[in-house]
């Protein structure tokens, strides 16, 4: 019993900064505004840690490799606090195979990040278009719904059916590609 409110401690904690780590560096690299609720939560939960290892992990590229590498750390420090809570013997190989499984982890948070944007952003269309996470949520997932709304036409000029086109083709990487690799490292684990 104590375990388990353990696990969901852990899990509570890490999951916000994990989630908050990753968020920023996708916002920063979809050039995402961060004067809106959103961000300021993002950068005030994040600061702490990324602001210092810019000094280290510089910007290159368009992309805040500080943020990334701090979600990735702060995954791998997750996967190794939840093997802890379950007593298993810390070697090297474990220790490789969690930091593989990290990068594994960051790529279904980022996939997961994009399905609550693009549903968030359809379902506040409807309710709030003009509300003040709009910004922020159009930038987040302008890159991805634009290639569909292309080829797929509004039906009757009025119903937008690429954020269900991005949500399935999301759901899709999760299941095939991503669940394929989190079995792969995880055989490693074992």
């Amino acid at each position: 019993m104590l375990t388990d409110a353990l696990r969901f401690l852990l899990n509570t904690v890490f999951a916000l900064i994990v989630y908050s780590a990753l968020l920023r560096f996708i916002m920063q690299w979809l050039r995402a505004p961060f004067r809106n609720p959103l961000g300021q939560a993002v950068a005030a939960l994040t600061d702490w840690a990324v602001k210092p290892l810019r000094k280290v992990l510089p910007g290159f590229g368009g992309f805040d490799w500080a943020s990334l590498f701090f979600a990735w750390l702060a995954q791998l420090l997750w996967l190794l606090s939840l093997a802890g809570l379950a007593a298993a013997p810390l070697s090297g190989s474990l220790a490789a195979a969690l930091a593989a499984l990290s990068v594994v982890e960051l790529l279904k948070a980022a996939l997961w990040i994009l399905i609550i944007a693009v549903f968030l952003q359809a379902l506040l269309s409807w309710v709030a278009p003009d509300g003040p996470l709009a910004g922020v949520l159009n930038a987040l997932t302008f890159r991805f719904l634009a290639p569909i709304r292309r080829i797929v036409s509004p039906i009757g000029g009025v119903l937008d059916l690429s954020p269900l086109i991005v949500i399935v083709l999301a759901q899709l990487v999760l299941m095939l590609p991503v669940a394929w690799l989190e079995q792969a490292v995880g055989q490693l684990v074992r």
